[in-house]
């Protein structure tokens, strides 16, 4: 079945789901968005996502034309529309079609529109095995540039890393921020152990604040696991126990290297398997 993409109120077949060329979120990137999982027809944290999008639209003085109960709504109706009992969520919203200019006040009719579907992050063999990291010379963008906490269209950012991790053989970037410190990746958050302690880059190194990353912070802390958010550098990442990523699509992965460095002894840690089968039921109770 072709997914039903919602646009504005009404449900299109994907072939005929359109927005105008002169859309800004097109011509400039100019709008935000979420990501968000529905596993066995419940949806993860929909409040959640959904307070996030509206921060980042507050951001970017972006007026979203519902109110968070009317996108509540609109998500949980297209996920039926579309039967989808597991997948992926991508609701955004644009700055709205206008002139081929910056000026905002020149646009109108922000777009809301929400797609189901399904994504695959990485193979299921990196699952089992971990994963590894390249750092990239591409940094996370400056809080006073594009603030890595608004979650907006423009990715240009995180594509770049992206290019350039696959250039080096791997699947993911290591980002670091403007003062060298690690930030995240081109699409997750980072933790590692070290000594039984769980380490995670915290919000003003230049990250977005992952609805995942925060599920497995709580994770931790309700099995007694100690928590930390505090700054790092890739020597943290070298000489840590265990790595793992955490995101809305890849859920939580282990890393075994890091820059051709062996992480631990090379193989998912106890910690991080912990915490994967642990979110793996949080999404599904």
């Amino acid at each position: 079945m072709a997914p039903k993409i919602y646009i504005n109120g009404k449900l299109y077949d994907k072939s005929e789901a359109k927005i105008s060329v002169y859309d800004h979120g097109l011509l400039y990137g100019d709008g935000v968005f979420e990501g968000i999982r529905v596993y066995d027809g419940k949806i993860f944290r929909l409040k959640e996502h959904v307070d996030r999008i509206f921060e980042s639209a507050r951001a970017i003085k972006l007026e979203i034309p519902l109110s968070k109960d009317q996108l509540i709504d609109a998500i949980r109706k297209t996920v039926e529309a579309n039967d989808k009992k597991n997948g992926y969520i991508r609701p955004l919203v644009t700055r709205g079609s206008g002139s081929l200019g910056l000026d905002p006040r020149k646009t109108s009719d922000p777009q809301v529109i929400i797609i189901v579907d399904d994504i695959t992050m990485y193979p299921p063999e990196l699952y089992e095995n971990g994963m590894e990291l390249a750092t990239v010379s591409t940094i996370r963008n400056h809080p006073n540039a594009v603030n890595p906490r608004i979650k907006s269209l423009n990715y240009l950012n995180n594509i770049l890393a992206k290019i350039e991790s696959i250039q080096a053989g791997c699947l993911e970037a290591l980002m670091l921020n403007h003062k060298g410190e690690v930030a995240e990746c081109s699409g997750d958050n980072v933790f590692i152990v070290s000594k039984g302690v769980l380490m995670t880059p915290p919000t003003d190194a230049g990250i977005l604040e992952g609805i995942t990353r925060n599920a497995v912070m709580e994770l931790a802390i309700g099995a007694g696991i100690p928590v930390r958010e505090l700054s790092m550098t890739r020597h943290d990442l070298y000489i840590a126990d265990e790595c793992f990523l955490t995101g809305t699509a890849a859920e939580v992965i282990a890393v075994v290297k890091c820059d051709g460095r062996v992480i631990g002894n090379g193989k998912p840690g106890p910690i991080t398997r912990q915490l994967r089968e642990g979110f793996q039921k949080l999404v599904r109770s």
